[in-house]
């Protein structure tokens, strides 16, 4: 029986191209951008979770106000962090890093996380519904400061990290080294109360603590301890993220979002000594006010993701509805 719409090759390639332009991502995967803000080099470290394709390098050199992209597989997680203080031997390539360290002897982690203190940037792609999964954990302590950033995508979406220098306000007993870290209470004191583990380990019977207060009040979005999920869990469906060292020095969003701080001074081989501590990042589903009330019969793409893509959804919804048009003309023509 003959189709009452008769498609021709043409039409069907004009239907996928606007297929195509709805959904540009497709299953590209996720990219992560990593951004060096700081004023001194970071040694970004990468792992992957079993069961996920590894990224393209497990470590590598940041220098300041460079950045460097990866492409994730659908269904990737893994962790980022920033390794401080580190001196590799040109010859041999071999070294260690002062802070976030994991243990490899080399520039590249090869499977290894980072030795605690180290802020961590955890995510999960794709899990549920298509949802990604992400956070800036505290829970292995403090080394530097970081702030996740969405690229469109729609859902809440919300920035989120730490911009706070926990540095500067680490009680005595936490501090790591000469003060370059601080210290999780767990780390500090190995004890189940503050590990959450033996009798503590569960939701009702591991609170927060005095230290971990300290970490939540300074960075409120960020985990602070193992079961501080309500508040540091944040999801997003098809974004790219931007993970950003030192995001407070140029950061728009965080800009707006908290009162900038000081510029500390430091060098190109490590970490500022301590500067005086900022409010922290604030920029949960921060979009921009003239796209919230969009009709609701409006792809995601529009209304979700930052406001940043505003200019670049539109073009992209404009090459839409032409090539739909287009669509529909022909068709009727056939």
């Amino acid at each position: 029986m003959l189709s009452p719409f008769p498609f021709n090759s043409y039409s069907l390639y004009i239907i996928t191209l606007f297929f195509l332009s709805i959904n540009p991502k497709g299953s590209l995967g996720t990219t992560f951008t990593l951004v060096n803000r700081c004023d001194y080099t970071v040694w970004p470290g990468i792992l992957s979770n079993a069961g996920s394709s590894g990224l393209e390098t497990t470590g590598f050199q940041l220098q300041p106000g460079a950045t460097r992209s990866f492409q994730a597989q659908p269904g990737w997680s893994g962790r980022f962090w920033g390794r401080t203080g580190c001196s590799f031997d040109p010859a041999t390539g071999q070294g260690s890093c002062a802070t976030g360290d994991c243990g490899s002897n080399q520039m590249e982690c090869n499977g290894g996380g980072a030795t605690p203190p180290a802020t961590l940037a955890e995510f999960t792609v794709g899990s549920g519904a298509g949802q990604d999964f992400y956070d800036v954990s505290l829970v292995d302590g403090y080394n530097l400061p970081m702030l996740i950033e969405t690229v469109g995508g729609s859902g809440a979406c919300g920035s989120t990290g730490c911009v706070t220098d926990l540095n500067r306000m680490c009680p005595k007993e936490l501090r790591a080294g000469e003060g370059q870290a601080c210290k999780s209470a767990c780390e500090a004191f190995r004890s189940p109360e503050y590990c959450c583990s033996g009798a503590y380990g569960s939701p009702d019977t591991c609170r927060p603590s005095m230290y971990s207060e300290i970490f939540k009040n300074a960075c409120p979005k960020s985990y602070s301890y193992a079961y501080d999920d309500a508040t540091s869990t944040f999801t997003c469906s098809g974004a790219d993220y931007t993970i950003a060292f030192c995001p407070s020095h140029t950061s728009q969003k965080s800009s707006r979002d908290s009162s900038p701080p000081a510029m500390a001074a430091g060098t190109t081989s490590g970490p500022p000594p301590p500067a005086t501590a900022t409010n922290p990042a604030d920029g949960s589903g921060s979009q921009a006010q003239d796209i919230n009330n969009l009709p609701p019969w409006l792809p995601n793409f529009v209304s979700g993701g930052s406001s940043h893509n505003l200019g670049m959804n539109s073009n992209v919804l404009i090459s839409a509805t032409t090539l739909m048009l287009s669509s529909i003309s022909i068709l009727l023509q056939l």
